[in-house]
């Protein structure tokens, strides 16, 4: 009985899945189809409590909507999808192209391992693959907005269509579910696709029309929470896109918000294709030559700010945010890591890696390369000298303080007026909570003459 081998990673779902097609196409009328998930511990040991219970728990949604037919095997995919392949006599191993720096590796030796049996990659996790959109002359784009344009008028597929019944081939050898993580109380969404369509539905009908007002309001319930669901692949954001179109062509402004949103992910995506060691270095090397602080006063400075205890109630509440619920608004997001590096002047990387430590949705490119944005390093087009006032940020967009009172309990008895400004309120700062840990129009300044340093070597 012809066998093709479906090697699941960022794509945990059953429908609009390309791969999965072809993996039936392979097997034929007669065949089956073995899926398959790799636990590596190249990706597991790094990850945080939030991802890989997430992670499991997508896996035991997709191993019942797959009737119990999902093998899941520990090891280096270099050697458990060559030996699984020969152990079912599988004569193709069918995959999403994953465009990542490690992911691309490992391919190339699951490939070389497998020898004669081909590696068949159908798709990715993206409405345009990383690498297609170029300028005129085939350079990448380093700045969103033209990458946007073309992005827009590169055009997609249409979903894959879900197959009616796919012969999933039964009765071989599965490790267990990986280990269930202790999160201390964190509470994370619900996991798998069936989930994850409910979501965009309930956003798509109740907050889709408001989005532009509501989308940098981290006080409002008015963002999409997807991105747990698009890192794992439960959805793919064609399917999204697919839901969005208009027949005139047309895009209302809610939509264009929230299509620029998809586009950033697929931006970050496509400058790591084109730039691989960007994830771990500095993009712009000018500005990556700006110099950060270390040392022990450094290390004290950044366990405030991780424990959100700097005195800056937006920022508090952000990094409260994280440890609570593994996820930030993104506006905020922002701001906290404006922070880390232009108020403390601490290495954006610290930032990102402990974001990726207790994000949910941790995502390499869009994580790494939203930091940059932030720090100057990366794809932004305005200078440097971008730094976000966090008193003014809080006013802005949280105005009655909603969001703070909720993370930060210590201000829950402040009025408005004084929710973001703690220590103008008349009685002082409330009992247990900080000062704040550095005076930020001091620190910008800092921060403002390293970049003109730099930019004058």
């Amino acid at each position: 009985m012809p066998t093709s081998l479906l090697w699941f990673r960022r794509d945990l779902r059953l429908g609009d899945h390309p791969a999965l097609l072809a993996a039936l196409e392979a097997a034929g009328p007669q065949g089956a189809v073995l899926p398959l998930f790799v636990v590596d511990p190249a990706l597991w040991r790094p990850s945080g409590a939030p991802r890989r219970q997430f992670l499991r728990d997508c896996l035991a949604v997709l191993r019942e909507d797959l009737g119990g037919a999902l093998v899941i095997r520990g090891g280096d995919p270099a050697g458990v999808v060559p030996a699984l392949a020969r152990e079912i006599g599988a004569t193709t191993v069918h995959v999403s192209a994953d465009t990542g720096p490690y992911g691309r590796r490992r391919d190339a030796a699951v490939e070389r391992a497998l020898g004669a049996t081909p590696l068949v990659r159908t798709g990715s996790p993206y409405a345009v693959t990383p690498g297609r959109i170029t300028k005129s002359d085939g350079s990448p784009f380093r700045v969103f907005s033209p990458f946007a344009r073309a992005w827009r008028a590169h055009g997609r597929r249409a979903p894959a269509p879900r197959p009616a019944v796919v012969p999933w081939l039964t009765g071989t050898a599965s490790d267990d579910l990986p280990p269930a993580q202790d999160l201390g109380g964190v509470r994370l969404p619900a996991a798998g696709e069936d989930a994850a369509l409910a979501a965009w539905g309930r956003f798509r009908e109740e907050r889709l029309p408001d989005y532009p007002g509501t989308r940098n309001r981290p006080d409002t319930d008015g963002t999409s929470r997807l991105s747990a669901y698009l890192k794992y692949g439960c959805v793919h954001p064609r399917t999204l896109l697919a839901d969005l179109d208009r027949t005139d062509g047309e895009e209302p402004e809610p939509v264009r918000r929230f299509t620029d949103e998809l586009a950033w992910r697929e931006f970050y995506a496509d400058v790591v294709w084109h730039r691989p060691e960007s994830v771990r270095e500095p993009l712009d090397p000018r500005t990556g030559a700006i110099p950060y602080d270390s040392g022990p006063a450094a290390d004290e400075l950044f366990a405030a700010w991780a424990q959100g205890r700097t005195g800056y109630p937006i920022v508090d509440a952000g990094m409260r945010q994280l440890l609570g619920e593994a996820y930030v608004h993104n506006r905020v997001r922002m701001i906290v890591a404006s922070f880390l590096v232009k108020d403390l002047h601490l290495d954006w990387r610290r930032g990102a890696r402990y974001f990726l430590q207790h994000l949910v949705d941790g995502d390499l490119a869009s994580n790494n390369h939203g930091w940059q944005w932030v720090a100057g390093t990366g794809t932004d087009a305005s200078p440097y000298y971008r730094v976000f006032d966090p008193t003014r940020q809080g006013r802005q967009f949280d105005p009655e303080g909603d969001y703070v009172r909720r993370w930060v309990p210590e201000l829950r008895d402040l009025p408005a007026a004084h929710v973001h400004e703690p220590w103008l309120a008349p009685g002082g700062v409330p009992a247990g909570y900080p000062e704040p840990v550095v005076e930020h129009a001091a620190e910008r300044e800092v921060a403002l003459a390293r970049y003109q340093r730099v930019r004058s070597a």
